[in-house]
């Protein structure tokens, strides 16, 4: 088979060793108890209970009118002890709402008992628009990392026209092996997911994107496609391994040749990109009546001495699965929620597991060395691994001379920020929190324009 792969990027050590053998294990937190964030993709919801209700399992605790918003649901059965801020990833305080857990959840959840909390209905049997309902209803977004609406990404312009679905099974970031588990324990639901989706946007064929790091699942993937009906018209592609392999544009480049246009997305370039985690959520949704409740990521790094791969309820505290099923050693010098390259450094493992959380990493001082800051030598390795062909230096050189226009015309905006350049820069200049800044600043005037433009 041969292998695909997009010019640019770099190769930093896998460190997938550490879990990927780990079967995906069901975890529970020890105190009881959960911390719903009330927004977890689109539009902001509103919490439709309050301190004191009982909730069950499935029932929808928050939501908004609008098209773009995603309902959120409890993840167990029991009482709502208060609606409340919380520190959560990105270290962003957002409402969460606590629901204490009856006495037999815990039994429940590792039992792996499953309730349809939803009418089972045939995703090729239904109209379009009931579809995306029942996919809303659900709760589901994008489990890469982004959180956006599932039902909106399949709900693209009249003047889109989207021929192939492509599942990102890159797990291009280190340590991460949480797509892989999914997709050796559940390539059935993986591939189903595929041609529900192909079904909702008329495509014509489905491609499975899997790094060559993971080329062992093949038989899985095959055996998953060949009992499907829609299985002659879904594929595996091969892509080299290369971070940042599972980047949108960098997916669409290796797989279909195609460009994302800049400001585009995927399906300006007639695709639709969607995590394997999220493709199994759909089929869940319709098959067995289950919205998104739970979630399934990688625990790992060189201070974790258990590393695995669990699911745990939505709304679970890291710190609440330690030390009962995530034993640390001595010397935790960073913790990270995601992956390495694209992750949020965290203050505490005191914040929740949300739909779109893939992993947590606890890093020692040796793995999170960063060296001091030197002078620009104009060696432009940065331009030469930016798999987004972008100029970094120049970039950097516009922002630090304030000259924002510049920077914008130098692509700014188009910056994925991906980590590369930093990774590859022997000065050791933190290039991605610089462009961060200058785009965080961009917005703001724009938004203060747009205030302008409306009044």
């Amino acid at each position: 088979m041969v292998k695909q792969s997009f010019k640019g990027g770099i190769h930093p050590p896998e460190k997938k060793e550490l879990c990927r053998d780990r079967i995906t294990e069901r975890v529970y937190p020890s105190s009881n108890t959960v911390y719903i964030p009330v927004t977890q993709g689109g539009s902001p919801n509103s919490p439709v209970v309050a301190p004191g209700d009982i909730v069950k399992k499935g029932q929808i605790i928050a939501k908004s009118d609008s098209f773009m918003s995603v309902p959120v649901h409890a993840s167990i059965s029991g009482t709502v002890k208060k609606i409340t801020n919380v520190l959560t990833t990105g270290n962003i305080d957002r409402q969460v709402i606590v629901i204490e857990g009856n006495p037999d959840e815990k039994e429940k959840f590792l039992s792996k008992s499953e309730e349809a909390f939803l009418p089972v209905i045939d995703p090729f049997k239904c109209p379009k628009e009931a579809a995306l309902e029942r996919i809303k209803q659900a709760g589901i977004a994008g489990m890469g990392g982004a959180s956006f609406p599932t039902h909106v990404k399949l709900n693209p312009p009249k003047d889109k026209t989207i021929d192939t679905v492509i599942a990102n099974a890159a797990e291009c970031e280190p340590y991460l092996t949480i797509d892989e588990r999914t997709l050796l324990e559940n390539a059935n639901q993986v591939v189903d997911g595929i041609a529900i989706e192909m079904e909702i946007l008329n495509a014509q064929k489905g491609i499975i994107a899997l790094e060559d790091n993971k080329e062992d699942l093949l038989p899985y993937l095959e055996k998953a496609i060949a009992k499907s009906s829609a299985g002659k018209y879904i594929s595996v592609v091969l892509c080299k391994t290369k971070y940042p392999q599972g980047g949108e544009k960098m997916l669409v480049k290796a797989v279909l040749k195609r460009e994302i246009p800049t400001k585009g997305l995927p399906a300006d370039a007639g695709c639709l990109i969607q995590n394997v985690g999220t493709l199994k959520a759909v089929s869940d949704a319709f098959r067995k009546g289950q919205p998104l409740i739970t979630r399934s990521l990688t625990v790992s790094g060189e201070q974790c001495s258990n590393p695995k791969n669990i699911e745990v309820p939505v709304g679970t505290l890291v710190g609440d699965l330690i030390p009962e099923y995530i034993t640390l050693l001595p010397g935790v010098y960073k913790i990270i929620s995601g992956g390495p390259m694209m992750g949020f450094s965290m203050e505490s493992a005191g914040f929740p597991v949300q739909k779109n959380t893939s992993g947590v990493l606890f890093l020692g001082k040796y793995d999170c060395t960063v060296s001091q800051e030197s002078y620009c030598i104009g060696c432009g390795r940065c331009v030469k691994h930016c798999p987004c062909s972008l100029p970094p230096v120049l970039m950097m050189r516009s922002l630090d001379g304030g000259n924002l226009e510049k920077a914008q015309k130098l692509g700014l905006m188009d910056c994925m920020e991906c980590g590369v350049c930093s990774y590859v820069c022997p000065a050791s200049i933190k290039l991605v929190q610089r462009f961060k800044t200058g785009k965080d600043i961009i917005r703001e005037k724009m938004r203060k324009m747009n205030n302008k433009e409306k009044k």
